[in-house]
């Protein structure tokens, strides 16, 4: 086809094959759904999955790449796919549902220098969601899945943690894509329709800025790290809040389960924001 990957879009394309139609076997798609593929490239996930479900609305970065998808779909006669050229960062998942209609699923094999600000649009729009399927690097897709007491568990973790269900799919090893990258993936599934139980008692914003707060320096004590990203607060105040909620001031952010933290946002509460001028 004469296309050379773009470096400066992380291009790394899947082999079509059974990895790709493993992915969407093991996806659970029902013939009726309506599902997001982002990063569609040459159609190796596309082609299986449009069919198996109703529609597939396709978005595209590369639009150099949009005649070779356009062809490949043509050949496989498949009519049911809608091809989009944009930035997924930039684009209004409202659109989305727009054009779909309905509940939205979504299925993304993206470059992997975009995982975090995606994942993080995707947690903040995920009531339009009813589930994700998310090809990462296997070192990003641990993280969400990660225990406390651990190098991988973090921030991440957390706010995947509060907003869905998150498991492994499968793996996927590098020799899949081509060009051939340095590290493993790892396919994970956020189930948006089980969120973490009683997280609704805080508000993600509130969560999101008291989970970074305790991990911005993650070697501190709890105390430390949160007198130091919230300085508004008097440091009695903070002590007092971590013993309501029986939480040693000694302790790592590591060491915080969930329920921790959600603890520590409710009790802590607006009083996170610093006062106006």
């Amino acid at each position: 086809m004469s296309i050379h990957p773009k470096k400066r879009l992380g291009q790394a394309f899947l082999a079509p094959g059974s990895l790709a139609e493993n992915i969407v076997a093991k996806a659970g798609f029902l013939p009726t759904d309506r599902v997001l593929e982002v990063g569609p490239g040459l159609g190796a996930l596309t082609v299986p999955l449009a069919r198996a479900v109703d529609h597939v609305l396709a978005i595209e970065k590369d639009a150099d790449l949009i005649p070779h998808l356009e062809k490949r779909l043509k050949e496989k006669a498949l009519d049911n796919v809608t091809v989009v050229v944009a930035d997924i960062l930039d684009f209004q998942f409202e659109k989305a549902r727009e054009i779909l209609g309905g509940e939205l699923k979504i299925i993304a094999n993206l470059p992997y220098n975009i995982s975090t600000p995606f994942l993080l649009k995707l947690l903040r729009n995920r009531e339009l969601f009813a589930r994700a399927i998310l090809m990462f690097q296997k070192e990003f897709g641990e993280r969400l899945i990660a225990r406390p007491n651990t190098k991988t568990y973090g921030v991440m973790t957390l706010l995947v943690g509060y907003c869905a269900r998150a498991s492994v799919l499968l793996r996927a090893s590098k020799s899949a894509f081509w060009p051939r990258p340095k590290v493993d993936s790892i396919v994970v599934e956020l189930d948006f329709k089980n969120p973490y139980p009683g997280a609704e008692r805080v508000s993600f914003d509130e969560f999101r800025k008291v989970v970074r707060a305790a991990f911005s320096q993650r070697r501190k004590t709890l105390v430390n790290a949160l007198a130091a990203s919230f300085p508004h607060l008097q440091r009695s105040e903070i002590l007092n809040t971590l013993k309501g909620c029986g939480i040693s001031p000694s302790r790592r952010a590591e060491s915080l389960s969930l329920d921790d933290f959600l603890a520590l946002t409710s009790s802590l509460g607006p009083s996170i924001h610093p006062p106006r001028p």
